[in-house]
């Protein structure tokens, strides 16, 4: 796209000072009049660039202009590189991310370059294969951006299927499992990309709440989840070297109490959607954890134990 040029052109003068449309066209992979004409646009919209002929002539960025981009300090050169490095997988992510290390002043692009290639992603769990981005995170990105309504062919937790016109509002990638959120007639929704049976964009217009976040919108989404997930709490004793193991299983929804019990094992607490959910992850600890309320838990660990015993005794 031409705006994308002028953009890299604009780039490039200001780390430069001065080039020449033949160096421009070879950076930009354009033709030389390509490059020239994007140029004489340049100026030719108020920015002063200025061709300036003769021996070591060529275009000439003035007057102490500049972009916000070298307004970067080193610091935030280096974040920025950090954060946009592992996640340029792509080859337009690639290219992007050479352009902006062009754009850079020029005592910050050792240090930008190193911190691309710093640190790496690898999202796949061990004894995993690699798990492929799902095909519509990219058709929803692109609707998300354009601001158009998207049909959906959509599967809900209870196997039903639907068809919805939704307006995208951002995607999330969390475990490597991608959400959309999206305004509905009902109001904000979210949905599994993996329920998304197809998806078609529409030239229709979607509408986004002017004070809407994307990171504020998921956090509150993700307390909304964790608050169901934990809406059973069980209290139980360990040895304290076991917590961290517990804490592991249970996540955010592990509490140790700062006093330990009086025989010096840990009080932790524990919370899950249902007491079967926190009887089923206890059984396999056998005696080595006690369970001293509810009285549900307790329940649901006689009933494991008793199904085992009748299975396997004698």
């Amino acid at each position: 796209m031409r705006a994308d040029r002028l953009v890299a052109a604009l780039l490039i003068l200001q780390s430069r000072g001065r080039v020449t449309a033949a160096e421009l066209a070879r950076e930009l992979e354009t033709s030389v009049a390509t490059a020239r004409r994007d140029l004489e646009a340049l100026s030719a919209a108020g920015i002063p660039v200025y061709p300036q002929p003769g021996r070591g002539g060529g275009w000439a960025l003035v007057g102490g202009a500049r972009t916000d981009l070298t307004g970067l300090s080193a610091t935030e050169a280096r974040a920025l590189f950090l954060l946009a490095g592992p996640a340029a997988v792509s080859d337009p992510a690639k290219s992007a991310l050479r352009k902006l290390v062009r754009a850079l002043p020029h005592t910050f692009r050792a240090d930008a370059e190193a911190a691309a290639t710093a640190t790496t992603i690898d999202p796949t769990r061990w004894g995993e294969r690699d798990r492929p981005r799902p095909p519509l995170v990219d058709l929803l990105q692109t609707a998300v951006i354009a601001r158009r309504k998207v049909r959906l062919n959509y599967t809900n937790g209870a196997k039903q299927q639907t068809e919805r016109l939704v307006d995208p509002w951002g995607l999330v990638d969390k475990d490597d499992i991608w959400y959309l959120i999206a305004g509905t007639p009902a109001g904000q929704r979210t949905f599994r990309l993996d329920r998304i049976a197809d998806a078609a964009p529409t030239d229709q217009p979607a509408q986004r709440p002017d004070d809407f976040t994307l990171a504020e919108a998921w956090q509150h989404i993700v307390g909304e989840v964790e608050q169901k997930r934990s809406r059973t709490w069980a209290t139980v004793l360990i040895d304290p070297r076991y917590v961290p193991i517990l804490r592991g299983h249970f996540g955010r929804h592990c509490h140790t109490d700062p006093q330990p019990h009086a025989d010096g094992r840990a009080r932790v607490r524990l919370g899950a959607p249902t007491p079967r959910d926190i009887a089923r992850n206890l059984a396999g600890w056998g005696t080595t954890v006690d369970v001293v309320e509810p009285e549900s838990v307790q329940s649901e660990l006689a009933r494991i134990g008793a199904e085992l015993t009748a299975r396997y005794e004698g």
